[in-house]
């Protein structure tokens, strides 16, 4: 007959580590795939307007953005604290508008081209006359589709 020793003190066996790098890796994959970066660096300082009725835009990548604000403390040295236009990661013109749009619609694909929207995002604060010769210039490049970022208003 077998006897039984519950009185001797048994070790906890080692914990394995052989998987661990693989594991590691599948989360480095996992967050390099689901991560994306931050597009463009903000010159301009936005403050973005508040509204009630407010819609989701379907397909963000035939989304182009028009950063309109005053400039961020780092660059109110060299641009000024007057209302500048942002496209991309540079400052520009009203008179610039048109050549960038017509950059941007060639670098899309000819289905997609037609269905260029132009999102403006723009300071609270900002002039209206700004933002009327912005829509000048987009009609003359033919950018109809315009929308305007706003962020929910939470009380009426």
């Amino acid at each position: 007959m077998a006897k039984i020793r519950k009185d001797e003190k048994r070790e906890m066996p080692a914990l394995s580590t052989s998987s661990l790098p693989d594991i590691i890796f599948m989360l480095l994959f996992f967050f390099m795939a689901v991560t994306s970066m931050k597009e463009v660096t903000f010159k301009v300082s936005i403050k973005a307007p508040e509204a009630t009725e407010l819609q989701k835009l379907e397909n963000k990548s035939l989304v182009r953005y028009i950063y309109v604000g005053k400039p961020t403390p780092e660059f109110q040295k060299a641009y000024g604290s007057e209302t500048r236009i942002q496209l991309s990661d540079a400052f520009a013109d009203v008179k610039d508008l048109e050549n960038y749009i017509v950059s941007e619609r060639s670098a899309m694909k000819e289905n997609d081209q037609s269905s260029l929207t132009v999102s403006i995002k723009a300071d609270k604060d900002t002039h209206m006359g700004i933002i009327t010769d912005i829509k000048q210039a987009l009609r003359r490049a033919y950018a109809l589709k315009i929308s305007y970022a706003a962020v929910k208003r939470t009380t009426y």
